[in-house]
């Protein structure tokens, strides 16, 4: 079953008039990997994101698009602390132990955050 980031691969290779093959060997992987991926049997690599959204030239319609996609159909996300500050390495602790326990609300100022803009 095709999942929504498996439709907007499919649909960026067509647009890009390519077959499977094309976009697996720009991305530097076999094409029953990205098969697997674009039918949410793999998990689809957190670097693919830069590489598809640079490769591609995608405006910034398509990369909310494909990070929609993404988010849609992610079940697990992991985080690197290799060098990153205790404080750091905090906040994403206590992130990830309160992620669903958060309200509507608090989503929100979430998000503005992190797209730079200012909490209430």
């Amino acid at each position: 079953m095709l999942t929504k980031l498996g439709r907007f691969l499919r649909k960026l290779r067509i647009d890009n008039d390519e077959i499977l093959k094309d976009m697996a060997d720009k991305i530097g992987v076999t094409s029953s990997f990205l098969s697997a991926v674009e039918n949410g049997k793999k998990r689809m690599p957190t670097e693919w994101i830069h590489l598809i959204c640079q490769i591609y030239s995608l405006n910034n319609e398509q990369q909310s698009e494909f990070t929609n996609a993404v988010a849609d159909t992610e079940k697990y996300i992991g985080i690197n602390l290799q060098g990153a500050s205790v404080e750091s390495r905090k906040l994403a602790v206590s992130f990830a132990r309160q992620f669903n326990d958060f309200d509507e609300t608090q989503i929100e100022e979430i998000n503005k955050i992190m797209q730079g803009g200012k909490s209430n």
